[in-house]
C-alpha cells in the first residue's frame, strides 16, 4: 500500500518533484513523512520551520496521525495582497 506525498511552489523546487509515492511503514505522523522526504530530499530541511500541512486536503497539526492511502500535501506559507 502507499501514501501520496505532494509538494507545492518552493517545496516542489526544493524536493525536486511535485509527487512521491510511500510506503507507510514506519511513519507515524506527518512529520515523520515530512522527515523521511527531507532526509531523501536535503533541500526541504530549510524549510521545516514553516512548511504547512495537509492531510486529504484538509489543513492538519504536524502530529496528525497518517494511514495507508492518504494524500499529504505541504506548501510553504501562503500570502496573498
Amino acid at each position: 500500500m502507499s501514501i501520496k506525498v505532494l509538494f507545492f511552489a518552493s517545496l516542489a523546487e526544493a524536493a525536486g518533484t511535485r509527487e512521491l509515492i510511500l510506503e507507510p511503514a514506519s511513519l507515524t505522523d506527518l512529520n515523520s513523512v515530512f522527515e523521511k522526504c527531507a532526509k531523501e530530499r536535503p533541500l526541504l530541511e530549510s524549510h521545516r520551520a514553516s512548511v504547512l500541512f495537509a492531510l486529504n486536503s484538509e489543513f492538519a497539526r504536524p502530529d496528525s496521525p497518517v494511514r495507508d492511502g492518504d494524500e499529504i500535501a505541504f506548501f510553504p506559507p501562503v500570502s496573498g495582497g
